[in-house]
C-alpha cells in the first residue's frame, strides 16, 4: 500500500468512528439535558403566570379607577348639574332684590321672591356674607378701594356692589365688593 492510500484508509477509520460515536446513545448526557428542558420549561411557564397575573392586575385597577372616576362625575351631574341654570337666574335674583328696596312692603312680591329663594336653596344656592369679612380674593373680585374710615377697617369689605352666592359649597359667582385700604 502506497501512503496516499494508507492515509485515506486511516481518515476513513476516524470518520466511521466519530459516526459510530455520534450514533450511539449518551445516556448520562441526554438525562440533563431532558431535565434542563423541563426546568426551563417551569419556569418559562412561571414567567408567564407572573406576566399574566401583573397583567390582569392592572386592568383590574385600570377598571377599578374608571368605575371610581364615573361615579364621582355622576355625583358631581347630580348636584352641579344645574348650575348653569341657576347661574344664569341670578340676575333676576338681583333685579328682585332691587325690586324689593324700591318698592318697600309689598306682601306679593316678598312671598314671590322668598318661594324662588327657597326653591334655590334647595337646589344647594347660598348667598355670601360679605360685608364686614376680611376681603378674600378666593369668594371676592374688588371692584374699587377706599380710604379705611378707621384703622382696623383696613382689608376689610366696606360695601357689596354684587352679591356673590356658592352653589354645593363652590363659588357660582363671586360677590362684587368695595375694599377698604
Amino acid at each position: 500500500m502506497s501512503k496516499k492510500e494508507h492515509r485515506n484508509d486511516e481518515m476513513e477509520e476516524t470518520v466511521d468512528q466519530k459516526t459510530v460515536a455520534d450514533n450511539e446513545p449518551q445516556e448520562e448526557t441526554a438525562e440533563p439535558a431532558a431535565e434542563q428542558t423541563e426546568a426551563d420549561k417551569l419556569q418559562e411557564m412561571g414567567e408567564k403566570l407572573a406576566s399574566l397575573n401583573d397583567k390582569y392586575l392592572r386592568l383590574y385597577s385600570e377598571y377599578e379607577n374608571y368605575r371610581k372616576r364615573t361615579n364621582l362625575e355622576k355625583a358631581d351631574l347630580l348636584l352641579n348639574g344645574s348650575r348653569e341654570m341657576i347661574k344664569a337666574i341670578l340676575p333676576v335674583v338681583d333685579d328682585f332684590e332691587r325690586a324689593l328696596a324700591a318698592m318697600g312692603d309689598d306682601e306679593g312680591v316678598k312671598l314671590i321672591y322668598n318661594k324662588l329663594m327657597k326653591i334655590l336653596e334647595q337646589k344647594g344656592l347660598k348667598a355670601m356674607n360679605a360685608k364686614g369679612e376680611k376681603f378674600d380674593e378666593s369668594v371676592h373680585e374688588a371692584v374699587t378701594q377706599v380710604p379705611a374710615p378707621a384703622p382696623e377697617q383696613k382689608g376689610l369689605v366696606i360695601d357689596v356692589v354684587e352679591k356673590g352666592y356658592y352653589l354645593n359649597d363652590k363659588v357660582l359667582r363671586y360677590a362684587k365688593v368695595v375694599v377698604a385700604c
